[in-house]
């Protein structure tokens, strides 16, 4: 109870060295993937995101009588590579089933999922945590289904149903694959448990990009994440009541929304009161969560087994040639490759957490040196995207042509100012490196006459600073240096310039 006598209230939050000195935190991790096929999971609609809404729809998704549903064989076998990659075991006969439940934005009343026979199951994936321990998390299940449409809620304050004066339907989504990866029961981890979390739902992300089923952005709903939390008094023996955090939609809001949850559920357990078993939304403006609907168990779905579609059952033979199709896993490729480019643990996070890696290695398969690669994309471009608001990958500046651009640095033909400019006009749309190059005029200016005459005008024009030069103080050539560049417009190599300035004064 509080002083006031009341039970605390779920904005109360209890300090968290409070919460794990009294309780053990204990997790599940739900994450949603939808699967980057080129049609929906029972029926043939195309699923490209951002499409005018419900122009990807037909009888099937729509759910309308008569109509029956055919498995996409790519879906089936995304998730078999998911699983594999997550060292399940592939079940070798599954059917799908019904989970019935009335929701707007689900057009049949019920989704086509898996039950009790999931495609995968029994797995792990080892994460790495930021002091660069492992932390093993065992995963229940893989299995696969439809996802829902989307429902748009307009008038209201919040952009939920509560409050809204009507709502709106895009049923494009609706029966789009997805594959749902469940864990299992995730304790011992005490305070680092919202780092666990959010390392779980890195490593995974690297995963399923590496493995090309997804586009996992996290941002537009390909990959939505539902975190369970629950607090067990320490000792205790029995789990507590959990509640379900959903559609977390970024790596750093899966630690700051288990967190808060912690936080709150030990408000509301040490004034005596009792956590409700329920979904909650994470409040991205201010990391909190805020009470959904009362959770509902499997019974409530009243599962039974899909009749118009025969059951699962991938041949161990076509399971093993899949298997051999995995790539090498994210962490070991990035520790082979920290070790070929001789880089620190801090500079390789740097990478990973900027979202360069990829990009750098790109461009040093597209023939750049990696340290220039590097640099390019950790600091220029890393400032463009922020200045812009996107991701780095977002930038309009492929690696080839950032490959080209070094390449053009490294021939002499552009100097580091003028390759600024040659990708500041990649970045606006003006063509290839070479065409702004041209454009622009960035080339380093080769004709030695023009460039002689540049220099012999700049000394004439300061006469004390060329008798400093003769008298022996070599460093009085910067101003000369400075004015023949401002002269030819950027165009000649410094370092040209100051040899000619010097040999000039000689």
């Amino acid at each position: 109870m509080t002083a006031a006598g009341q039970v605390a209230t779920t904005t109360d939050l209890l300090d968290y060295d409070e919460v794990l000195a009294r309780f053990e935190p204990v997790m599940g991790m739900e994450v949603h993937v939808e699967l980057h096929t080129a049609t929906k999971m029972f029926c043939g609609c195309p699923t490209t995101f951002g499409a005018e809404p419900n122009t990807q729809v037909c009888p099937v998704c729509l759910g309308l009588p008569g109509s029956m549903p055919v498995v996409n064989a790519s879906a089936v076998e995304s998730a078999i590579r998911i699983g594999l990659a997550l060292n399940c075991s592939i079940t070798p006969w599954g059917r799908f089933a019904r989970k019935n439940y009335f929701y707007p934005d689900q057009p049949k009343n019920y989704q086509i999922s898996q039950y009790d026979e999931p495609i995968a199951t029994d797995g792990y994936l080892d994460v790495v945590l930021d002091d660069g321990t492992t932390w093993r998390v065992e995963i229940e299940r893989a299995h696969m289904e439809e996802d829902t449409g989307k429902s748009l809620h307009v008038g209201g304050a919040t952009g939920r149903i509560h409050g809204a004066s009507h709502s709106l339907l895009d049923y494009n989504r609706a029966g789009v694959p997805l594959v749902e990866i469940v864990t299992k029961t995730i304790s011992g981890a005490g305070e680092r448990a919202p780092e666990v979390a959010r390392a779980y739902v890195t490593a995974l992300r690297d995963l399923l990009k590496a493995l090309d089923v997804s586009d996992v952005r996290m941002d537009q709903g390909s990959m939505r994440c539902d975190a369970n939390i629950s607090l067990m008094p320490i000792g205790a023996k029995e789990l507590g009541t959990r509640t379900e955090t959903k559609n977390v939609n970024s790596l750093k809001s899966v630690e700051v929304a288990v967190r808060y949850e912690m936080r709150r559920q030990g408000a509301v357990l040490s004034a005596g009161g009792e956590v409700i078993q329920e979904t909650r939304h994470f409040q991205e403006a201010d990391g909190t969560t805020s009470a959904g609907r009362r959770k509902e168990t499997a019974e409530d779905y009243r599962y039974f087994p899909e009749p118009d579609l025969e059951p699962v059952a991938p041949s161990a033979e076509w399971v093993e040639e899949l298997r051999g199709t995995l790539p090498e896993l994210p962490w070991i490729r990035r520790a082979r490759i920290q070790a070929d480019w001789g880089l620190s643990d801090e500079e390789m996070r740097d990478l990973v957490n900027s979202g360069a890696l990829d990009l750098v290695i790109a461009t040093t398969e597209a023939g750049a040196p990696a340290d220039a690669a590097r640099s390019w994309w950790v600091a220029y471009l890393s400032q463009q995207a922020n200045t812009r608001g996107v991701e780095l990958a977002e930038l309009p500046i492929t690696p080839v042509q950032l490959a080209r651009v070094i390449a053009l640095v490294a021939d002499g033909t552009l100097a580091n100012k003028q390759a600024r400019q040659a990708v500041d006009g990649v970045l606006a749309g003006e063509g290839e490196p070479d065409e702004v190059v041209a454009k622009r005029e960035l080339a380093v200016m080769r004709d030695d006459s023009a460039l002689q005459a540049a220099v012999d005008a700049a000394l004439a024009a300061n006469p004390d600073i060329a008798e400093k030069i003769r008298s022996g103080k070599v460093a009085a050539a910067g101003k000369i240096v400075g004015d023949v560049m401002k002269a030819t417009r950027g165009q000649a190599d410094p370092a040209q310039v100051k040899d000619m300035v010097i040999a000039a004064c000689s």
